[in-house]
């Protein structure tokens, strides 16, 4: 097959001859993160980043944490505790203002654990308590479970690229719930599948810097 191919690679290849054909074209499934990444500055990095171009959004999240010049970023109280007329200085819409002190919220009553809580949690309940927040939807929690966390086994079926992919590769159409059902055979290593259904149809994947 071509190079020596990796855990995820191989159970991929062994349960779908489609898949066998192409992962080995791709770079594989990183195995490697930065699993401390806090999710509170995770998610206030998405909520900025959501439905803005990559540069404009890095340069509204680059003003918001200038008006915090003593810290390399604000915290929650920071964040509560600023006026939304400071908060517009950098860009940021109302709806998105309302959203990150909702995040900032949710952290100090506990409901958005540290980075090292959230490693004890399963999929589903990292899912559920960061939903919570306004703003902050079960794709985002997705992509952080896959490029920070490094949880292996995780299918965004609401992912158009991950979907178009699956089309691609198959020949047929999937809904998300049709693709959740098929995709359970590509457990545990669900995870690497989207990475490479993505790779199928020539889609950046989401950045790990930006998720």
């Amino acid at each position: 097959m071509g190079k020596r191919l990796a855990e995820a690679e191989l159970h991929l290849s062994a349960v779908c001859k489609r898949f066998a054909r192409v992962v080995p074209n791709h770079e594989p499934y990183p195995t490697a993160f930065e699993k401390k990444k806090d999710p509170f500055r995770a998610l206030v990095r998405s909520v900025i980043y959501q439905q803005l171009s990559g540069k404009a959004a890095g340069t509204i999240h680059g003003r918001m944490i200038a008006l915090f010049p003593d810290k390399d970023h604000p915290d929650p109280e920071d964040l509560l505790e600023a006026t939304p007329e400071l908060l517009r200085t950098a860009g940021l819409s109302r709806q998105k203002i309302a959203a990150i002190k909702d995040v900032s919220q949710k952290r100090i009553d506990g409901i958005i654990p540290e980075a090292r809580k959230l490693l004890r949690m399963s999929d589903e309940e990292i899912i559920e308590r960061l939903t919570a927040a306004k703003g902050v939807g079960r794709w985002t929690v997705e992509m952080y479970l896959m490029f920070t966390l490094g949880r292996p086994d995780v299918l965004p079926i609401d992912d158009l690229g991950v979907r178009k992919g699956a089309e691609k590769l198959y020949r047929r159409k999937f809904t998300p719930k049709e693709l959740g059902t098929y995709g359970a055979r590509w457990a545990p290593y669900r995870s690497a599948a989207a990475w490479h259904l993505w790779r199928v149809v020539d889609t950046q994947t989401p950045e790990q810097s930006k998720i």
